[in-house]
């Protein structure tokens, strides 16, 4: 019998909401997950409600459970899952790989703790993700995918296959990149893009074919 262990999702917004959904349509094909409710760095949400749990509160509600609370992240910007992680680098936290029962995935696949895959999902053989990867609804990964540590993948996205996702990347809904393409650390593809040539890191480049329309300083997603 699979042992139900206790779990907080660390959010209160709108994907939040939707990785407690996850969870809970995990434990209907099979109990695996008390979850107990929400954390928030606002203290003012503190004690209210958010698709049926209770907001708990933030790190020093978990500080005092260290070592017995798994931790889901609730949050789509790479750059808050990265600082949120950081935050909590101290503690004794578990961070639970989360599939969803509809997602078709390889038996040859590798993936770290944290990452999230959400409903109708594809992922086809020897794709490899990272810690704390969120893919979100609807996508297809294509075999030999690499999606580094913090990456976002939005909704209804397609990855070809040999695909290069770096740490941190954000790639919008519906974007789509081609075969053998690399996307650089910490950039951000647009909604609806065509990646069909590498694009640098630290860069935002959209449109069909994406371009490059910003370049940030290596860093940037470290400042508040």
């Amino acid at each position: 019998m699979t042992e139900v262990g206790d779990l907080v999702v660390y959010g209160a917004g709108g994907f939040s909401r939707e990785v407690a959904q996850l969870v809970r349509d995990i434990n209907r094909e099979q109990s695996r997950w008390n979850l107990l409710g929400f954390l928030s760095d606002d203290r003012g949400t503190w004690g209210a409600n958010v698709a049926d749990g209770p907001i708990l509160g933030g790190n020093e509600w978990l500080a005092d459970r260290a070592g017995r609370i798994a931790v889901a992240l609730g949050l789509g910007s790479p750059a808050v899952k990265a600082r949120v992680v950081r935050a909590l680098g101290g503690l004794r936290v578990a961070f639970p790989q989360l599939i969803h029962p509809s997602v078709h995935r390889s038996s040859r696949f590798d993936f770290g703790p944290g990452a999230i895959i959400t409903a109708g999902s594809i992922v086809m053989t020897d794709v490899r993700l990272g810690a704390m990867v969120t893919i979100n609804l609807g996508c297809t990964l294509g075999h030999d995918c690499h999606v580094d540590d913090f990456a976002t993948i939005a909704p209804g996205a397609n990855l070809s296959g040999h695909v290069r996702v770096g740490e941190g990347s954000d790639i919008g809904t519906g974007a789509a990149i081609i075969q053998g393409v690399s996307v650089g650390a910490w950039s951000v593809v647009g909604a609806g893009a065509a990646v069909v040539r590498d694009l640098p890191p630290n860069c935002t480049a959209v449109g069909v074919p994406a371009k490059v329309i910003k370049q940030r300083e290596p860093g940037w997603h470290e400042r508040p």
